[in-house]
């Protein structure tokens, strides 16, 4: 081979590679500014989309709006109850049964009057002044003037029922006040009386209603004696 074409040849080589050289370079320098741009873009995305999602916190977010729907839920059934509670505490225990109340000299007007049949007998009057019906338990207590003790009940007039009086209504006790044939002893003439109710338990309550007696008063002994209280006045004489 002649000189000439080995120095072509080496020429041609030595090109080759510089070119290939500079391409290298080229690309290399390419990569490198082009990772250098982008790595920042992506960290700056991936810390932007990490921060809302961070902030927004849907976990945190559901559970407070929860924990706030509960507490409503708490607050309304404890209303819902209280005001069911309160209804049936004031309409149900009180209802029906707290409209009638007990006859006393507080709702009542008590009078007497003598009677001409039977003989020495008093009927006692007691009408309703209330607004409430009242129930009239048991018998009269009656304390006249300078009794000892109040007189016996008799037992033959006792009702099936208490007798109950509506506003307006009177009930009736009839008072035996002397024996007719002057069998009874002790004798005297009584200027005051007082009338003492019964309470649902049959207790005598109070120190009673003072009655005004007819005339000069009313001859008693110790055959005095009352009824029960009754609805019709003359079943309370007879």
């Amino acid at each position: 081979m002649s000189n000439t074409v080995f120095r072509r040849r080496t020429a041609l080589l030595s090109a080759t590679v510089a070119a290939a050289a500079s391409l290298a370079l080229t690309a290399c320098g390419t990569s490198t500014d082009t990772g250098a741009k982008s790595t920042p873009t992506v960290v700056a995305e991936n810390s932007s989309t990490a921060t809302p999602k961070g902030n927004t916190g849907g976990t945190r977010t559901d559970a407070g709006t929860g924990a706030a729907a509960s507490g409503t839920d708490a607050s309304v059934t404890s209303k819902s109850g209280s005001g069911s509670t309160t209804a049936k505490g004031s309409t149900g225990s009180k209802g029906s049964t707290s409209s009638i109340v007990t006859c006393t000299g507080a709702n009542t007007k008590v009078t007497a009057q003598t009677v001409s049949r039977p003989l020495n007998h008093l009927l006692l009057t007691v009408k309703n002044t209330g607004s409430k019906t009242c129930y009239l338990y048991g018998y009269p207590a009656l304390r006249f003037t300078d009794a000892q003790s109040v007189p016996p009940v008799d037992e033959d007039t006792q009702p099936q029922a208490v007798t109950t009086l509506r506003p307006g209504q009177s009930g009736y006790a009839g008072v035996l006040l002397s024996a007719a044939d002057g069998s009874g002893s002790g004798g005297y003439t009584a200027k005051t009386l007082s009338v003492i109710f019964q309470n649902r338990a049959l207790d005598f309550v109070g120190s009673g209603v003072k009655v005004a007696l007819p005339g000069k008063g009313v001859y008693i002994d110790s055959s005095l004696t009352t009824t029960y209280w009754l609805t019709n006045p003359s079943d309370a004489l007879n």
